[in-house]
């Protein structure tokens, strides 16, 4: 296993670890585990950071912050799990004079897709798995799999990876703090229903709500799987379909009820969302 010094990072030694086999002869390709590291005590903060390849980090020890594309900074304290994706800019690092103890696992493959829309996982957020015995001893049981360089001990340490991955993720579901963040989501959604009867102004929304507005646009998105005005779209268009089957307003009467001045555009972003033009859905809907 390779130590190294840099005391611009820590001014402890740095364990890292790179996979020195041929990708082709595993089996597990779906999930490569690229490069492992330990950095103990670490105290340079990054700016503005674009990986290449998905990591995963988890922090063991200290304490600091992680912001996503100039967005809110989270809090990080022992415990903490978060990802690094590529193309998006990150700024993170223990605070200043302080440290933390970090592992990352930089991974290839197309397996995380499945944990992305699958497992209740927060790509951009801060989680707070916690600290136990037994995700230390299977992380260090994933350095020395990858430290032995065979092609089936890379296999197992990919497959422990994921398995520790998942206990993480479900193990927020009931902390506290995932349980905080599920209520706030909640309140969100809850606000942003309330605005179906008026034109939507997301950063008179964000502030009235007390978001910041790239924080709002990316929280529903990763809640929801829609961009924000997307989603405040199809919100209003079932209340359009509701109001459709169950009234006899005219199209112009319910556009306008919706906050659409433009009787002609919201007869389009229907079409585009339910696939129908609304007169047609009525016809069609009270014909069965």
């Amino acid at each position: 296993m390779a130590q190294i010094m840099d005391y611009m990072i820590s001014s402890q030694p740095l364990r890292m670890i790179d996979l020195t086999v041929d990708p082709a002869k595993l089996s597990v390709r779906s999930l490569v585990i690229r490069n492992v590291g330990y950095l103990p005590g670490r105290t340079h903060f990054r700016q503005g950071a674009v990986f290449q390849y998905w990591a995963i980090v988890y922090i063991a020890g200290g304490s600091g912050t992680y912001r996503v594309d100039r967005g809110e900074a989270q809090q990080v304290t022992a415990g903490s799990l978060f990802l690094f994706q590529p193309g998006f800019h990150y700024d993170y690092g223990p605070d200043p004079g302080g440290y933390w103890d970090e592992y990352y696992f930089t991974i290839e493959g197309s397996r995380h897709r499945e944990w992305l829309e699958h497992w209740p996982i927060l790509p951009n957020a801060v989680m707070h798995p916690g600290e136990d015995a037994s995700s230390q001893n299977r992380i260090d049981r994933i350095f020395a799999l990858m430290d032995s360089g065979t092609p089936a001990d890379a296999d197992r340490a990919a497959l422990t990876l994921e398995s520790l991955v998942y206990d993480w993720v479900q193990s927020c579901q009931s902390s506290p703090t995932s349980q905080g963040k599920t209520a706030r989501l909640a309140q969100l959604l809850q606000a942003l229903s309330g605005t179906l009867h008026e034109p939507f102004d997301a950063a008179a929304f964000a502030e009235r709500h007390h978001w910041a507005l790239s924080t709002l646009r990316r929280t529903v998105s990763e809640y929801t799987g829609f961009a924000l005005h997307e989603y405040v779209h199809r919100l209003k268009m079932a209340e359009a379909k509701n109001r459709l089957l169950n009234t006899e307003q005219t199209v112009k009467e319910i556009a306008a009820a919706l906050g659409y001045g433009d009787v002609f555009y919201f007869s389009r972003l229907f079409k585009k969302i339910t696939g129908e033009a609304p007169q047609l859905f009525r016809r069609n809907m009270r014909s069965k």
